[in-house]
């Protein structure tokens, strides 16, 4: 094979998207060939594609290699584990499900080692936080002792929520920032720190919005190490804040404005503790601001040609769909937790969180009166 074949199903906000860059033939040995989408008017901005009207009779058609899933979430298992069983390499958008029940039922659906099954967590691309993870991974933090997460500049209108009818409703969505916007991060949060021990989260409903799943939280994490953590967002602030700190043994790193700033100890803070005989004062240190390359915006686009040279070349996943499960079970951690007003301990009870949100979604107003007539420009979302 010297081309991947692909077809995108869900040709909405990200699936249009990703196909208007795919289509400039930006990403080598890809070509998209294929739309799906179950509203036929969704289809029509795509007129040089082959076009089908549901998943199953794209996957049956022989006419791609690939899929890229950018489907509401709850289709995402359903679709993912039928593109698997026929023998298709898969892409797909966060969450790769709605809940950590589902994410196993997909991942076991992947059992022939020559697929490919990647994710689009595309902040792993982003210069500041490969940085920070070789800082992390290389032991110049020493050993973590505490992290804290504000990241509030995801707001978002009415007209935003008013732009679907299955957005922000239990059933149609699953959930609100935590399965929506904050996938990244809590990506993220797993990929440079593990995952918790345990945590203790309070998730507002509709706080800032006229919707009936979150858009507001704040959780706190404790970690195997006895490191803590603490995670706060919301889609109802402005201008809000993205500021990542993490306190170590070796200093104080924050990342903000998409900078690293090192403050760094001269002596372990740990080792001062225990030699010096000041009272009042700590280890003296630098400040330090730690070079990256500059800011790029084709975050997805670096995926999806990693995902291509996956398929072609065997070259190794930036981000593997199996990996997508931990960021899930950190948001359906922070939501069980806050609806039974309690700690949770992971692994997650995950059947136990799976009843809980079938009883949510029994009551949920999916689906609601969509809006046409709003701006669903996508580009002013991302470089969060």
């Amino acid at each position: 094979m010297d081309k991947v074949r692909l077809g995108i199903i869900g040709v909405g906000g990200m699936g249009c998207f990703h196909a208007d860059y795919i289509k400039t033939g930006s990403i080598n040995g890809l070509e998209l060939v294929a739309a799906c989408d179950i509203d036929p008017e969704k289809l029509t901005a795509h007129p040089d594609l082959k076009q089908f009207s549901d998943h199953k009779s794209l996957i049956e058609s022989g006419e791609v290699d690939a899929v890229l899933i950018a489907t509401p979430h709850f289709a995402h298992t359903y679709i993912g584990i039928d593109a698997l069983n026929a023998g298709l390499h898969v892409l797909c958008e966060k969450p790769i499900s709605v809940h950590v029940a589902d994410c196993k039922r997909l991942i076991a659906a992947h059992t022939n080692p020559a697929q490919i099954f990647a994710a689009m967590f595309n902040q792993r691309n982003v210069p500041v936080h490969i940085k920070l993870k070789q800082m992390i991974d290389n032991g110049e933090l020493g050993e973590i002792t505490r992290v804290n997460w504000i990241v509030t500049d995801w707001f978002r209108t009415e007209a935003y929520y008013s732009s679907g009818s299955w957005r922000a409703t239990w059933k149609g969505e699953g959930g609100g920032v935590l399965l929506n916007q904050c996938p990244h991060q809590l990506d993220l949060m797993q990929w440079l720190f593990g995952m918790p021990t345990k945590v203790r989260a309070f998730c507002a409903i509709g706080a800032k919005h006229d919707i009936e799943v979150e858009d507001e939280v704040t959780a706190y994490l404790e970690y195997a190490n006895g490191a803590t953590g603490v995670f706060i967002t919301t889609t109802g602030e402005a201008p809000g804040t993205n500021r990542l700190e993490i306190a170590g043994d070796r200093g104080k790193v924050v990342l903000e404005n998409n900078r690293i700033c090192f403050t760094r100890n001269e002596t372990l803070a740990s080792e001062f503790s225990k030699t010096s005989s000041e009272c009042y004062v700590g280890p003296p240190t630098w400040n330090i601001e730690i070079p990256t390359q500059p800011a790029q915006m084709q975050q997805h686009m670096t995926i999806t040609q990693n995902f291509t040279d996956a398929i072609l070349n065997g070259t190794p996943l930036i981000a593997p769909a199996e990996e997508g499960i931990k960021s899930v079970e950190l948001a359906n951690s922070m939501l069980y937790s806050s609806m039974k007003g309690t700690t949770i301990e992971l692994p997650i009870d995950n059947i136990g969180y799976e009843e809980m949100l079938k009883g949510l979604m029994a009551t949920s107003r999916y689906p609601k009166v969509e809006q046409k007539n709003v701006n669903r420009d996508m580009s002013k979302s991302f470089g969060k």
